[in-house]
């Protein structure tokens, strides 16, 4: 494939890269996790309960994972391009609406649009890289993709720092989000390769994606997307209610969770040379070992500075390389179906997500947050400790259309 590696290439190669890396910033960054960052301002302005919360979350997951086949259906028919300036432009748009929202109903609708964004924004560029990228760079710019979530978390958790200080008003930070939303989608009209080429359905079949060889995929997705979930919509809540972390106002306490559960998920720019160093299995295990310990730690002391600060930083770590994971495994099990196939997996992340906050937030309702968050901890529990063999990444195929036949493509 060195007949690839042309400056035009390189130069393709490192505008996706920064187009991918803000789309999925804003995607699945303030977009995604604003919910549970502004919880407790939410809470206050709008009184909202635990109850309330989680079914605000669920709705948002349902339209994220609405999103995803639709995602699908506009690669295949425009090209990765419009659907990644779409979901930019759903977060601003939601974004401003919870900026100005007045009462619950319009704080509901403005996080659903915006959380939708994330189903637009990441699938896009698994077939923008097979495209567009040589198989030793895919990996690389699919992580430091996945990664744009870590720095999209933290700049939202500096603001909600900011809030929780009185020094802007947490509606002014929703105007941030959306400003940034509406940048990263101006960066993703020159960023993001428009392949108008459609894409042959000459060997498609939908069971492909969810035969036997996918379940441990689709397994695994599942149960981290319930799990993070949970993390994300109330471990703020869980330690703000507990009388939040000393020396700090309540409010903080949301972004000293996401604030190191951003910069430590900056690891996941290494997922891909982690799985090549130690193997799929022995990195999944890791993986749910630390999101489970991370939901444990808040269970039980989430008024300790240095005990938030790890579990918020394992949860981060974790989210982070699952992420770009799950890319470039997908990438590798579905050959020619890039989009589709991530588009598969993110939907099982989807569901999980889906009913993860909901069914949690009964439990909190009857048994109380730490009950909630224990529990929480089990699925992951069994996969990090599961007695059996753990998958093992497929090894590289060729794809129906090759790795390079559409590299030019993405020059338009």
């Amino acid at each position: 494939m060195q007949h690839c590696r042309t400056k035009n290439a390189l130069n393709s190669a490192e505008r996706l890269t920064i187009a991918g890396f803000l789309a999925t910033a804003i995607g699945f960054g303030p977009a995604r996790v604003g919910l549970g960052l502004f919880m407790p301002q939410f809470a206050d302005e709008f009184g909202l309960s635990v109850a309330d919360g989680g079914h605000i979350a669920s709705i948002a997951f349902s339209a994220f994972m609405v999103a995803l086949p639709i995602t699908a259906i506009f690669v295949f028919r425009l090209g990765p391009r419009t659907p990644v300036i779409l979901a930019c432009l759903m977060a601003c748009a939601g974004s401003v609406l919870v900026a100005t929202a007045s009462n619950a109903t319009m704080l509901t609708a403005g996080i659903v649009i915006a959380g939708s964004s994330a189903g637009l924004c990441w699938t896009p560029f698994n077939d923008a890289a097979r495209h567009s990228l040589t198989e030793d760079r895919r990996n690389t710019a699919l992580s430091i993709i996945a990664t744009g979530t870590a720095t999209g978390v933290v700049i939202a958790g500096v603001l909600s720092l900011f809030t929780g200080m009185g020094a802007i008003h947490w509606r002014h930070a929703w105007w941030a989000f959306a400003g940034i939303a509406l940048l990263a989608a101006i960066v993703a009209w020159f960023g993001t390769p428009k392949l108008e080429q459609r894409q042959s359905m000459k060997g498609f079949a939908l069971s492909h994606f969810y035969g036997r060889k996918a379940w441990p995929l689709h397994t695994l997705a599942l149960v981290f997307g319930a799990t993070n979930a949970v993390f994300i919509t109330f471990a703020a809540k869980r330690i703000a209610d507990t009388g939040g972390l000393p020396s700090l106002v309540s409010d903080g306490a949301s972004a000293v969770v996401f604030i190191s559960y951003g910069i430590l998920g900056l690891v996941g720019v290494a997922a891909g040379r982690l799985v090549d160093r130690f193997g799929l299995s022995g990195v999944l295990r890791v993986i749910f070992a630390a999101a489970a310990l991370s939901m444990v730690l808040i269970a039980f002391a989430p008024n300790d500075w240095i005990t938030v600060i790890t579990a918020s930083a394992f949860h981060g770590a974790a989210l982070m390389v699952v992420s770009a994971v799950i890319s470039f495994w997908s990438l590798r099990l579905f050959p020619g179906w890039s989009t589709t196939g991530f588009t598969a997996a993110l939907m099982a992340l989807a569901i999980g997500s889906l009913i993860g906050p909901t069914l949690v937030s009964g439990i909190a309702e009857k048994m109380g947050g730490q009950a909630m968050f224990a529990i929480a901890a089990v699925p992951s529990v069994v996969i990090a400790f599961w007695p059996g063999r753990l998958p093992a990444l497929p090894t590289i195929r060729s794809s129906p259309a090759g790795d390079c036949d559409l590299a030019t493509a993405s020059d338009r």
